[in-house]
């Protein structure tokens, strides 16, 4: 199974806004750190808001942050939200004509592989891949010091 951009960014968006410890984070410094376009984020915002798994603050010194504690975000939340498709065989799909549907060894195996990777996405959160890389607030330019970033 291959996941779309759109999860990637999503998990990504995530990532920062875990690494800059619960400050407002805007989305041109987001999409600079990631070298993306900010149109493209604004896009995988929406539904990253709808799933409350991200608040906005509108405004001049306004910008995104974690709606929860990075620990409480799982990877299957994301996407869970993000991928809109998880059939792995023409055989998943609602319209499938296949005469083995119902008693098809792959289709099962298949199903199984499925929920052995959701199973394994929603092991892993958020802060775990923040902390996996100690130095990720360097790697990403996210810089303490300024006073947008001590804004809250």
């Amino acid at each position: 199974m291959r996941l779309t951009r759109q999860t990637n960014y999503a998990m990504r968006i995530l990532m920062y806004c875990a690494a800059n410890d619960g400050r407002l984070s805007r989305v041109p410094e987001i999409a600079a750190a990631y070298a993306v376009s900010e149109l493209f984020l604004f896009k995988i915002l929406q539904p990253l808001v709808e799933a409350k798994l991200v608040e906005t603050v509108r405004g001049r010194n306004g910008g995104v942050r974690l709606a929860k504690p990075a620990d409480k975000i799982s990877l299957f939340d994301v996407v869970r939200v993000t991928e809109e498709n998880f059939a792995m065989a023409e055989c998943f799909e609602a319209d499938a004509d296949c005469p083995l549907m119902d008693s098809c060894g792959l289709n099962s195996a298949l199903r199984e592989a499925l929920n052995a990777f959701f199973e394994v996405l929603g092991r892993y959160t958020i802060a775990d891949l923040v902390a996996a890389r100690p130095n990720m607030r360097d790697v990403l330019g996210i810089d303490l010091l300024t006073p947008r970033a001590l804004a809250s």
